[in-house]
This record gives structure tokens, sequence and C-alpha cells, in this order.
């Protein structure tokens, strides 16, 4: 079942996007005129957005949960491309290329999602440069990481994907450390997704983080993850 764009109630849209970093900066005026053409979304686990061939009649902002973006085979595998946070947003680039959405897209967790309509983004556009310039600076972004995964997808092997995940959700989480420096982390999806996302298979995925916990880099228990010491576990990184 793919998310509707039905309107759910929403405090201050205008503020919303006010506190994304691709419409920070923008004055009152703009955000009221973006608005026009914004819904806020309500998207339940497992919910679909949008499917491979959809239109696209505009693009998204992550306003709470999690989303990922993958390719689906026939058979009903998946291959993640990526997993999408608050403050995110997706589906612009084939906005500007008129053309249907070329993977799908799916709620993670329950999700609160802000649809921006195409017609009344393009004609801030022409109406604002600045706007332009903050969305090729966030699609140019976005395919340097891109480039830069397959990079480490192609020349890293697969204890070095899952130690630079690790490393990149302690940052992402903010994980302080505990008494004598342990730090713990929870993986955000599950561990089938998280191994598509690095391009590896889940038994291969959890193999690997056994090891790493029979090594003494990590502790696993679940999705929960204990770092007892991050100077070495990133030593370990190379």
């Amino acid at each position: 079942m793919k998310a509707t764009h039905d309107p759910v109630p929403a405090p201050d849209i205008p503020d919303m996007l006010r506190r994304m970093p691709l419409f920070s900066g923008f004055r009152d005026d703009e955000l009221r005129r973006l608005e026009r053409g914004c819904h806020l979304v309500a998207c339940d686990r497992g919910q679909v957005l949008f499917r491979k061939g959809d239109p696209c009649q505009g693009f998204y902002l992550v306003v709470a949960g999690q989303v990922k973006l993958a390719f689906s085979a026939a058979d009903g595998h998946q291959k993640v491309v990526e997993i999408l946070r608050p403050g995110q947003s997706f589906g612009e680039a084939v906005m500007f290329i008129d053309l249907p959405f070329v993977l799908m897209a799916q709620a993670l967790t329950d999700c609160q999602l802000l649809f921006i309509g195409k017609k009344t983004l393009f004609a801030e556009l022409d109406r604002t440069p600045g706007l332009a310039r903050k969305l090729l600076s966030g699609l140019s972004f976005r395919l340097h990481h891109l480039i830069c995964e397959l990079e480490n997808h192609t020349l890293r092997s697969g204890k070095e994907r899952i130690i630079s995940y690790l490393l990149c959700e302690e940052e992402q989480q903010e994980a302080q450390p505990a008494e004598h420096g342990l730090v713990t982390l929870r993986l955000p999806t599950t561990k089938e997704t998280i191994a598509s996302r690095l391009n590896m298979t889940q038994e291969h995925f959890s193999r690997v983080l056994h090891e790493l916990d029979g090594d003494g880099l990590i502790e696993v228990q679940g999705r929960t993850i204990r770092i007892p010491d991050l100077a070495r576990l990133r030593a370990a990184l190379g």
C-alpha cells in the first residue's frame, strides 16, 4: 500500500521547512509560498511511498523516522541503496529530469514526512535562485557520498565495511561513553537491511559481527552493539 498525500494536521509547516538544511535562511514569505504545495504525510512502518515506475510529482523531507531507498527484484529480493533520517530529502533528482522513480521508497519505521509538490517548487525556483543553488549543493553532496560508498564497497573487505558503518552510527547517534569508556549504540534497523546497504548477505554480515565480537572489538546483544574501546575499533579499520 502506497502512502497517500492526504494532509495531516501540522502545527507549523513553515517552521518545519525552516528547520531543514535545504530551506534554512529562507524568509517567511518564501516559506509560506512553499507551504501551499506541502502536505505532511504520516506513514506506518513498512508502508511504500512510491515504487519504480511511479510518476514523480514532488519530493520528500524526512521529519521523523527512517526511510529506505531500494531496488526490488521480481522475486522479492531488495538491494538497499540508502537509509534516510530526519533532515534528509529524497525524490528530487528524478523530479528535475521529468522521469518516473527509478527505485522504491519504504518506511523502515513509523514516519512523518513532508511532501513538497513539484509545481509549487518549480514556481519558487523561478522566483528564488538561491533555492536552486541549495538543491544543486544537496544533490552534489549526495552524489559524492554515493561515489565514496561505491569505492568502499568495491575496495574494502566486509570487516572494514562493517567497522566503518559502526563508527558512522556512533557519530550519528552521538553515543556517549559510559563507565570505563564503553560506548553503546543500537542498530537502527534490521541486520538484513543493513547488510543489503553494505552490499553483503545477512549471513556474511552476522558472521563478521561474530568475528568482531570474538576479537573483543565489539559486544553484540541482538541489535545492541557495545564498543569497549572506540580508538581500538578505529585502529582496526586501518
